[in-house]
């Protein structure tokens, strides 16, 4: 078969919606979840069965990765030539020091950024299990993920754990005969509405405002059109899981 599947989470607006945009366009099916359906994705398919969108709550995550393992069970492993999960979809809390957080939002923060993607991944690789098509998972890491940064414990949390789950999976997928390959990438600097939340934030409450803010008013954020060509640049290459915790600005 010659047929390619990616489960895309967060692939409404940023760069989900630009990787969603540009695998349609390379003639892939896509399985969109995030919290809304996007038009602008829907215009870029060429049929209606070449794009699936789930609105679903990510941070219920048990109930999003039973929706997506009963799905996937009824699919056919000799209709697919591969299947890939790109964990996508995150938060920001609010920008604020630890003993200002609201507890509320920093579970929020996790559940969407680490404890999703582990469910997720969790259902994939169970799902199908045993699946002879190559299979990937391409987890959105962060550069915060390996260096700590005031005001953003909840997301730096988040983003270190997904590389540690990542690294943790390889091992168990190089034992099996058609293990999965898995990456965690940090994707670069890019100018999304995170970026807006950070350089906006009152530089009492955010260290290193004046940092994002250079780099807004310098040009160095790429835009989530090139982030995402990137990132599935990296997804194409043929050492793909080779380095687990990897970053699109290395060689």
């Amino acid at each position: 078969m010659t047929k390619h599947l990616t489960i895309l989470t967060g692939g409404s607006r940023g760069m989900g919606l630009a990787m969603g945009q540009q695998l349609l366009q390379k003639g892939q099916h896509v399985l969109s979840i995030a919290r809304k359906t996007s038009p602008e994705l829907a215009t870029s398919a060429a049929t209606p069965q070449q794009l699936l969108q789930w609105e679903q709550d990510l941070a219920q995550s048990a109930t999003a990765a039973q929706r997506l393992a009963t799905w996937l069970g009824t699919l056919k492993s000799s209709d697919w030539a591969s299947l890939t999960l790109i964990n996508n979809a995150g938060v920001i809390p609010q920008i604020a020091p630890l003993s200002q957080l609201p507890t509320a939002e920093m579970i929020h923060a996790l559940r969407v950024g680490l404890e999703a993607p582990m469910a997720m991944t969790a259902a994939f690789l169970a799902a199908t299990e045993g699946w002879t098509p190559p299979r990937k998972v391409l987890n959105i890491s962060s550069g915060l993920g390996r260096r700590a940064m005031a005001s953003q414990a909840s997301y730096c949390t988040a983003k270190a754990g997904m590389d540690q789950f990542s690294s943790c999976v390889a091992l168990e997928e190089a034992a099996k005969p058609h293990g999965a390959r898995i990456v965690s990438l940090a994707p670069g600097v890019i100018d999304t509405e995170m970026q807006l939340q950070l350089r906006s934030a009152h530089s009492g409450d955010f260290p290193d405002v004046d940092r994002f803010a250079q780099l807004h008013a310098a040009g160095q954020l790429t835009s989530a059109q090139d982030a995402a060509a990137r990132v599935l640049a990296w997804l194409d290459r043929p050492d793909f899981g080779a380095q687990v915790v990897a970053d699109v600005r290395q060689p």
